[in-house]
């Protein structure tokens, strides 16, 4: 990842550490944690690639496990901290590091591994497969690890009503049935948006065993609007959706089509 990503997370720290708070962005974070219950080891050392603010770190060290966060920006590793040490946590460290520097950790050390963040931002395949490669290096045999990327197919999706006006031009419609790239005169930052079977293709070819994949956002995917508006007028309605949208996030009805695609692998 180059420094126009870490400029963009340092100049963007608070709003990453509100993200997840949106009423649609919580079901990307309720599906994670589900996923983190479901398949990760009930103790031992994680380590959160990408952590950004902390917010997945902070529940993994509320459930009592020994967490190393390694951030790109600074400014969002020092939330981080300041946010856990707040609640009279401790995680082990706090690596303000490159994601395409993993050779610096040491092999076969950790129990389960967070790798959401990073994909989204390394536009050269070769250097992705470095990562997945270096991930699988550092997990013990038997690790569980999740890898998240963007997903082209959700996106499209999302961008009916979240960027419209970009489908003027017929070819960016179909552009997303494919993976893309864009500099940061194009988006937000410097982006990779893949597709399910590109992304499962490339964390085969590191060497992983996939356990499972998921889409974050489930049936929900897509629908902001919709669900805001349900969250503020009624909140029953919302809080079921909620809780059956992350409880189907594996279906595979649902999850080649969301914005967030998180694949459960495994060291064998």
């Amino acid at each position: 990842m180059s420094e126009v990503v870490r400029n963009y997370y340092d100049e963007n720290a608070k709003v990453e550490l509100e993200r997840l708070n949106n009423p649609y962005s919580s079901i990307e974070f309720n599906s994670t944690m589900h996923l983190i219950d479901k398949y990760f080891p009930k103790t031992g050392e994680v380590i959160d690639i990408g952590s950004g603010p902390g917010r997945y770190s902070l529940e993994l060290l509320k459930k009592k496990y020994s967490v190393t966060l390694l951030e790109l920006s600074e400014k969002e590793l020092d939330i981080a901290k300041k946010r856990i040490e707040g609640v009279g946590l401790k995680a082990e460290k706090y690596l303000c590091e490159n994601a395409l520097n993993l050779n610096i950790l040491e092999s076969d050390k950790y129990d389960a591994i967070l790798l959401m963040g990073p994909m989204y931002h390394i536009l050269d395949k070769e250097q992705r497969i470095n990562v997945l490669k270096e991930t699988l290096r550092i997990l013990k045999k038997q690790g569980i690890a999740i890898i998240s990327y963007l997903n082209s197919w959700g996106i499209l999706k999302a961008g009916v009503t979240e960027f419209s006006s970009v489908f003027k031009d017929l070819n960016n419609v179909y552009g997303y049935l494919d993976e893309q790239s864009f500099d940061e005169n194009n988006s937000f930052t410097e982006v990779y948006f893949s597709t399910p079977v590109q992304a499962l293709d490339e964390v085969e070819k590191a060497g992983f065993h996939i356990a499972s994949y998921a889409g974050a956002e489930s049936f929900l995917s897509g629908i902001e609007e919709g669900v805001i508006k349900l969250y503020k007028e009624d909140r029953v309605v919302y809080d079921n959706l909620l809780k059956v949208a992350v409880e189907s996030c594996e279906l595979p009805q649902y999850r080649d089509a969301t914005e967030h695609l998180h694949i459960v692998v495994k060291k064998i």
